[in-house]
């Protein structure tokens, strides 16, 4: 187990997807795991967490997901760039041991029967909020986080810190055609401004 692997507080789960980076998604059922690369996916409430993420009707991890009910999404690293994309362009339903070609490596955590990816920032546990209409018609789930953790060495406290660890922490922002970003350096705005004005 990872010494460094934390519990983050559900109320401060959202923090581990507000910044859009681009995530894993993983999946089990019967007994079959499967990991795919996601670019979309987005915190949608803040307590009880809920996200969304898109799965293709094309995708093996989806079919894993509607059988289960559940999946873990998680936040790759610049060291994991190579893995995030082969993950997304290989299927487990014609590649087999697309997960080893892949260099993926599994855990897991107690009381809970998913897969998770070793080497992430964050994990975090959902469990499918029924929509059939939004999964039939926009491919798009809903999960309520049911427990996150984030690794130390990066996130703690509850805020990232991308601009003081080594930048094969950063993660991945994926644009089109194998070409992804690296988050870049932080920005703060001036707090005083925004206390002058109201809340919109």
């Amino acid at each position: 187990m990872n010494p460094h692997l934390a519990a983050v507080p559900l109320d401060k789960a959202y923090r581990l997807l507000n910044h859009g980076p681009t995530v894993l998604v993983s999946a089990r059922h019967l007994g079959v795991d499967n990991v795919m690369s996601a670019s979309w996916a987005c915190v949608l409430d803040f307590l009880p967490p809920k996200l969304t993420v898109v799965l293709d009707k094309m995708t093996f991890t989806r079919q894993l997901v509607e059988h289960s009910g559940w999946f873990v999404i998680q936040v790759p690293t610049v060291a994991q760039l190579e893995m995030t994309h082969q993950l997304g362009h290989h299927s487990l339903s014609t590649e087999p041991d697309k997960l080893i070609r892949s260099g993926v490596q599994l855990f897991e955590m107690p009381d809970l029967d998913l897969p998770f990816v070793t080497g992430c920032s964050a994990w975090l546990a959902c469990r499918v909020l029924e929509e059939p209409g939004n999964q039939e018609k926009f491919d798009l789930f809903i999960g309520e986080v049911v427990a996150a953790w984030a690794d130390t060495r990066i996130f703690s406290d509850g805020h990232w810190h991308f601009e003081s660890a080594d930048p094969q922490w950063r993660s991945l922002h994926y644009i089109a055609g194998g070409h992804f970003y690296a988050i870049g350096d932080a920005k703060d705005a001036d707090q005083r401004s925004s206390r002058a004005h109201p809340s919109q």
